[in-house]
């Protein structure tokens, strides 16, 4: 069934809405950034398998924004350079979030294709945070901390991998439960 603009709209800012509301029930939070959520990113990810990747673009942007005046205030009280900043608003906020909009990349390969595309993003959100621990944050722990690593990269793919791997574990299971569910199928299944 096709659907209209105001539908997919309507539809879009409700599961933007859970989204970020899902990402206050955090059951584990980080200290250093990152936290494992009640599958928060799900909402944004059925988006794209229900809309296309272009709707999932849409509400994963303005998730993303929404992430970082989330974490603005306490991102505020660690006395950033400007390009630390630069680098914390791109690969921290824009890209990680942002990317979860191409979950609809393999959606026509049905339940296959859902989890598949979800697990995509989710390492492409994981990739990001990588990048960001190993370039942005290795500066900033040396200049305001005194932090040194042997291995900058091992450090941030480990630190980042223990609420990402989780996060995406509960997000797959998650969308394999509705997926299971009669009643909810046709919900998710992409317009044609």
């Amino acid at each position: 069934m096709k659907h209209t603009n105001t539908h997919k709209l309507v539809t879009s800012a409700i599961l933007l809405a859970l989204s970020f509301v899902l990402s206050f029930v955090k059951i584990i939070d980080f200290p250093w950034g990152g936290s494992v959520t009640l599958f928060s990113m799900l909402p944004i990810c059925l988006v794209s398998l229900k809309f296309g990747i272009g709707w999932g673009l849409g509400a994963a942007f303005a998730y993303s924004l929404l992430q970082f005046f989330q974490g603005l205030g306490e991102a505020m009280s660690w006395g950033l350079t400007v390009e630390a900043w630069i680098g914390m608003i791109l690969f921290d906020y824009l890209i990680a979030f942002t990317v979860l909009g191409f979950a609809g990349i393999l959606r026509r390969g049905g339940r296959g294709g859902y989890v598949a595309g979800t697990a995509i993003v989710i390492g492409l959100r994981y990739l990001s945070s990588v990048l960001s621990g190993a370039i942005v944050w290795k500066s900033v722990g040396e200049v305001a901390f005194g932090w040194s690593f042997e291995n900058t990269w091992l450090y941030s793919a480990v630190y980042n991998a223990l609420y990402m791997l989780p996060e995406l574990a509960i997000t797959v299971t998650v969308l394999l439960i509705l997926t299971a569910l009669p009643q909810l199928k046709r919900l998710i299944a992409p317009d044609q």
